[in-house]
């Protein structure tokens, strides 16, 4: 297994400290929560770089990077929702959001087409990742809720953008 492989591996197993810290209420939780978080980000653009520079992208990077991501995500909304820190509907946008992307992108394979990460899906990832890392500190409600929004509106905006980019895949429903 290449080196790009295990860094998605690590973010994927990181999850479960994440999680037990939080659950487990140790002291100093949501900062040692914040550092786990803040490392397994850093593997998601670590192994990119490496898998890139290196030519090392494989059918398992392409399936378990993206998988990898949105389970730390989902794992941080949750513990923010069960929190008070999030609406229950913010989290579900984002999730509806993933699945019809995802399917969409089924769809498109099964035309023979891929559809690449675009720029507002980029946009969405760091501006989430950032947010969530803001939510773990002890900053004003007013910014908690304003992460929210961003990530809610980045979300949606690049939900709409891969739709309507890639609208003729959808042609024959």
């Amino acid at each position: 297994m290449n080196l790009p492989n295990k860094l998605t591996l690590l973010r994927i197993v990181l999850i479960l400290p994440f999680l037990l810290v939080l659950y487990l209420d140790v002291p100093f939780a949501a900062f040692i929560a914040l550092g786990i978080f803040i490392i397994a980000s850093l593997t998601d653009m670590l192994d990119g770089q490496i898998a890139r520079k290196r030519n090392l992208i494989t059918d398992f990077g392409k399936f378990a990077d993206p998988l990898a991501d949105k389970m730390l995500v989902t794992a941080a909304m949750l513990w923010f929702v069960e929190n008070g820190q999030m609406p229950g509907w913010a989290l579900l946008t984002v999730i509806v959001r993933e699945f019809a992307v995802s399917g969409l992108r089924m769809v498109a394979s099964d035309k023979g087409r891929v559809i690449a990460a675009g720029w507002s899906g980029k946009v969405k990832t760091a501006a989430t990742m950032v947010c969530i890392v803001v939510m773990f500190l002890p900053v004003p409600q007013v910014v908690n809720t304003l992460c929210v929004a961003v990530i809610v509106v980045t979300t949606i905006y690049s939900g709409v953008e891969y739709f309507m980019k890639n609208r003729d895949c959808l042609s024959d429903m």
